[in-house]
């Protein structure tokens, strides 16, 4: 599925079957994908912030600088996901599974982590 460059900020895309597509500058802000299967997506670098990935399947997807800032990850299935230099500031990511994800570079700043401990490590000091 080639859904480069979609205009798809806010829209409900609860339950879809996007195995593989193509979602490269793709804005998906706010975007309601609970229970979406996005296995082996490509998301590298995309507008998620503040978006409903509860439930979703994302394994083997690239996230890479993606902003998933405020993102709702809660029991999303994260297994060999590329996070790399992703924003998960203020992401919710309580019970995914993150076994094999690669988050060299990731930003953590009031994350909530798979065990509910919440992980500050690049908040501000002020």
């Amino acid at each position: 599925c080639d859904l480069r460059g979609a205009e798809l900020s806010y829209a409900n895309l609860h339950d879809a079957d996007l195995p593989g597509a193509d979602l490269l500058s793709a804005n998906l802000r706010g975007a309601l994908l609970h229970n979406a299967a996005l296995w082996d997506a490509n998301l590298r670098g995309e507008h998620l912030r503040g978006a409903m990935l509860g439930n979703a399947g994302l394994w083997g997807a690239n996230l890479s600088g993606a902003d998933l800032f405020a993102a709702n990850l809660r029991s999303a299935d994260l297994r060999d996901v590329d996070l790399r230099n992703a924003d998960l500031r203020v992401a919710n990511l309580r019970d995914a599974m993150l076994q094999g994800a690669k988050l060299n570079g990731a930003k953590f700043c009031n994350t909530i982590m798979p065990s509910g401990k919440v992980r500050n490590d690049h908040c501000r000091k002020q």
